[in-house]
């Protein structure tokens, strides 16, 4: 691929639904473990060269591929934008606080958010943590604006992410 093609700032992820110290019963080896890694550090690496690095036969890798998605271990596969395309944008984590039992309505109208990242069952003083990406400021605003007028939500509190000094995440 040429240079002119290349997006410097695009990184494919591959979800696994559990860490990769498992026991033997969902990972069968350490093939799995180190077919998983490599999946991680670059999901769009062709079966081929996971094949070349793991000293296996292609095949064998679509094989596992195909077993550890079927059972559920390999959630999905994903783009994670990185450099100047999150520059671009402001995040912001998202304390979320919402009335007893109104918690399935809320996570079902919070979907509908392209602009939400995550969103985690939290405990503590909030009931859900919410980490959102926007094109600016405004358009973080009139998000939260939208969050607090959702039916159950009770209160948010925001923190925007001025830098973020380590990203372990995929």
């Amino acid at each position: 691929m040429s240079n002119r093609h290349r997006i410097p700032f695009l990184t494919c992820t591959v979800t696994v639904n559990a860490p990769t110290n498992l026991p033997e019963t969902l990972l069968r080896d350490k093939f799995d473990r180190e077919l998983i890694a490599l999946l991680q550090a670059n999901a769009r690496e062709s079966t081929a060269n996971l094949a070349r690095k793991l000293g296996v036969a292609r095949t064998t890798v679509v094989a596992r591929i195909a077993r550890l998605e079927a059972n559920g271990l390999i959630g999905g596969y994903s783009v994670r934008l990185g450099g100047e395309a999150v520059a671009r944008g402001v995040q912001a984590f998202v304390g979320i606080v919402v009335q007893p039992k109104a918690g399935r309505e809320v996570i079902r109208e919070l979907t509908k958010f392209p602009e939400l990242l995550q969103l985690a069952s939290v405990s503590g003083e909030f009931d859900y943590m919410a980490t959102l990406r926007a094109d600016n400021t405004a358009r973080l605003d009139v998000l939260l604006d939208q969050i607090g007028e959702i039916e159950g939500v009770t209160r948010t509190n925001t923190s925007v992410i001025l830098a973020l000094r380590i990203d372990r995440g995929g």
